[in-house]
């Protein structure tokens, strides 16, 4: 139970009041006590407007599936369309107009690249998706099945020479295709040298040959005529040729090459959100510590290697000699982003005149603004935006009067913490069925700080299959990618960033690829987001993201970006085509094979997040293929079998069965993990269980079919007893 301190009417958890009062405040250039009385002031403001929001959507949510009953057997698109509109869940389009985001940084604005998410409370993941801003792009590709192992090239432990040579030849490759030669490969260079002021490179047939655009060439170090490293730049993306004679592997290079550094992960968003566990005040200040020690640059992690110990920070930036005898330097990590959460929790935290819990989207808001204000001030080691921006990606808004609450919240940040108007920049996740219809709408009030928008489907698919829960059975999950609405939001997003002119002032991103151990397939499939309009897509891993930032130098996310402009249309009528299978038709088996695969994700997710406060992490599939999931996997799954429970497709009998009988898989597949407690056979007396069966016998009575209300006092709940079982 918190412990409270009393500060005017609120009551905030002692250690979240200590922890501000203590850690954030000094330096800020804000006063404890004017700090803690204005914070009241906003939440006595915005509390009740956030609350009534929610209850507007519980109010779209019931008229919808009043006219699905209503409408039953006799469904009519005119007629559904013509209701939405006139309930206003259908907005009228908004007249044309351009963004005019300022002070975004040109990884944003101007960079296409790979982004990372990951969870802020894990300070190692953090650390390293901080520094994955650069990545080897052989080591990439050695250690993973981006390179085939027939013919005795397969990993296996010590250095296997076959392989490696597999890896060089495409790492030449893709030199010859990023930063050609003129006229000749990199594959034939025996040594780089740049004289007068030009890369030349020599061939082993003797001749010298440059750069096909000798532009590309932006810096170096070492000497010139023998550089340890050459800096070049295609497509606004960076990489570096590495050299050393003396390396195992440049020994082995007729030119010294011994690695290809990528950058990689422009852009990583530190999630408060869907891949963490945060469910009281403790969790929530171990949130913002990992947030604060990003921003001041100071946040260091511990863990055992071997038999010793590796301490992990933040890496220092990157300089280079360029060829006019000046210097560059290019940032080391990442530009952060800091995902909030959504609308919808509360957070006991903190209390409020009352007695009730605030929104937890505004104690976010608020302290992650409040940190990161220590990085414009200067207090820190260094710089995230040189621009002076901070970045908030906020998820699960419902239509244009969410966004434009949000845009109220941000502005009364910015005057609670003395900032410029605008400082404060917003990423519209396009998540929600209602901001995917008026998704320009949205971003006309967000236009003077919207600095991202993008697609998901696991979210984006849960909230579809909910707000039409009374329409009929959905179709099955695998179905949806090749579905009419989701194609259809997939273009339209692009569309829409383009025409309210995100293109040189915001990223317009993709989902993410789940699969960290499928890189082959993330090679061949991954490059799709690019040809779609994006200039980010996320990745779930470093090495993800350096394979991934090759697709940037391949192709051109600008061009690409300038041609679709010239095919934008309005898709609405796409989007609105409900996924539901009018006649179904699926055999007893696809029924159960549907009810295991839903069941298997749900249970294997819900055991780490409820028992052991895991909110992302690579989890077995039923095919026992890792996925990184995090929380919008439950939103999908579960919202599908309750779909089909509520409309007869299975039986409740079957759905208990199939979750007892997927605990035991789920079971064998965590055997060797030690903290790891087994939901089977006690099935009542595991609180993970009882999770995942709620969350799907509760499904339909969620709002908007999200998952935290039953994870967050679930959590509470495993909590309590294993402290208590502790105690005993």
């Amino acid at each position: 139970m918190n412990e409270y301190v009393e500060n005017g009417n609120l009551k905030i958890a002692s250690v979240l009041y200590d922890f501000v009062n203590s850690e954030v405040l000094p330096g800020s250039g804000l006063s404890k006590d004017a700090f803690w009385t204005n914070l009241e002031k906003l939440i006595d403001e915005l509390s009740p407007e956030n609350k009534a929001l929610l209850a507007r959507r519980d109010d779209f949510q019931k008229k919808i599936n009043s006219w699905h009953l209503e409408n039953k057997g006799e469904y009519d698109f005119d007629k559904n369309k013509e209701f939405l509109q006139e309930i206003g869940y259908l907005e009228p389009k908004p007249e044309e107009f351009k963004i005019s985001t300022d002070n975004v940084d040109d990884e944003i604005a101007l960079q296409g690249g790979p982004q990372l998410v990951v969870p802020i409370n894990n300070p190692r993941y953090a650390i390293n998706a901080a520094n994955a801003r650069w990545g080897s792009l052989y080591d990439a590709l050695y250690g993973t099945d981006a390179i085939s192992e027939e013919n005795g090239t397969e990993r296996r432990k010590g250095y296997n020479p076959l392989r490696g040579a597999k890896v060089i030849t495409y790492g030449k490759g893709f030199l010859d295709q990023a930063v050609p030669l003129a006229n000749a490969s990199h594959s034939d260079a025996v040594k780089y040298s740049i004289i007068n002021k030009d890369l030349l490179v020599k061939l082993s047939n003797g001749e010298t040959v440059g750069l096909k655009d000798p532009s590309k060439l932006i810096g170096y170090q070492g000497q010139a005529e023998e550089p340890v490293a050459l800096l070049l730049k295609n497509n606004r993306i960076h990489l570096e040729i590495q050299i050393d004679r003396n390396h195992p592997i440049g020994k082995a290079d007729s030119a010294g090459v011994k690695d290809i550094l990528l950058e990689a992960a422009i852009t990583t968003i530190m999630d408060c959100e869907d891949s963490v566990a945060a469910v009281d005040a403790e969790d929530k200040v171990e949130v913002y510590r990992s947030w604060l020690g990003l921003i001041k640059g100071d946040i260091a992690a511990t863990f055992a290697k071997g038999k010793g110990e590796m301490v992990r920070t933040l890496n220092p930036d990157r300089v280079y000699k360029t060829v006019n005898g000046g210097t560059i330097s290019l940032s080391g990590r990442s530009l952060m982003f800091i995902r909030n959460v959504g609308h919808l929790m509360t957070s006991n935290a903190i209390l409020d005149k009352n007695g009730h819990e605030v929104p937890e989207g505004i104690l976010d808001g608020v302290f992650t603004s409040l940190i990161s204000k220590h990085e414009i001030l200067g207090n820190s080691k260094y710089k995230n935006s040189v621009k002076g921006s901070i970045y908030i990606v906020k998820p699960k808004m419902h239509g244009s009067e969410e966004a434009a609450f949000a845009n109220k919240l941000f502005g009364r940040i910015e005057d609670l913490i003395d900032l410029k108007r605008n400082t404060i920049k917003i990423g519209v996740m396009d998540e929600e069925r209602r901001t995917s219809l008026n998704l320009k709408a949205c971003i006309r009030e967000v236009k003077e700080r919207v600095a991202f928008i993008n697609t998901g489907f696991l979210d984006r698919t849960g909230d579809e299959m909910h707000t039409s829960m009374e329409a009929g059975p959905m179709i099955r999950k695998g179905d949806m990618k090749t579905s009419v609405w989701l194609n259809s939001y997939e273009k339209s997003n692009v569309f829409a960033g383009l025409d309210c002119g995100l293109q040189g002032r915001a990223q317009i991103g993709k989902g993410m690829w789940a699969m960290p151990d499928l890189m082959a397939g993330m090679l061949e499939q991954k490059i799709g987001h690019l040809k779609a309009g994006a200039n980010t897509a996320w990745v779930p891993s470093p090495t993800a993201a350096t394979l991934h930032a090759t697709h940037y130098h391949l192709i051109d996310a600008l061009e690409v970006q300038n041609k679709l402009k010239k095919e934008s249309t309005d898709l609405v009528d796409g989007i609105l085509q409900v996924p539901v299978e009018q006649n179904p038709h699926w055999t007893s088996e696809e029924i159960q094979q549907e009810l295991d695969n839903n069941a298997q994700g749900i249970l294997g997710y819900v055991v780490r997040w409820v028992e052991q406060g895991v909110g992302c992490s690579k989890v077995l599939d039923i095919n026992n293929i890792g996925l990184m999931e995090d929380r919008a996997t439950l939103r999908i799954s579960s919202q599908h079998i309750a779909n089909w429970l509520h409309h007869g497709i299975c039986t409740k009998e079957q759905v208990v069965e199939t979750l007892q009988r997927m605990a035991k898989v789920v079971d064998q597949q965590n055997a060797g993990d030690a903290a790891y407690r087994p939901m089977a056979p006690n099935f009542e007396d595991s609180v993970a269980f009882q999770a995942a069966s709620d969350l799907i016998f509760l499904g339909y009575s969620q709002p908007s079919g999200y998952t935290e209300p039953i994870l967050h006092r679930r959590r509470i709940e495993a909590k309590a007893k294993f402290q208590a079982q502790k105690v005993q």
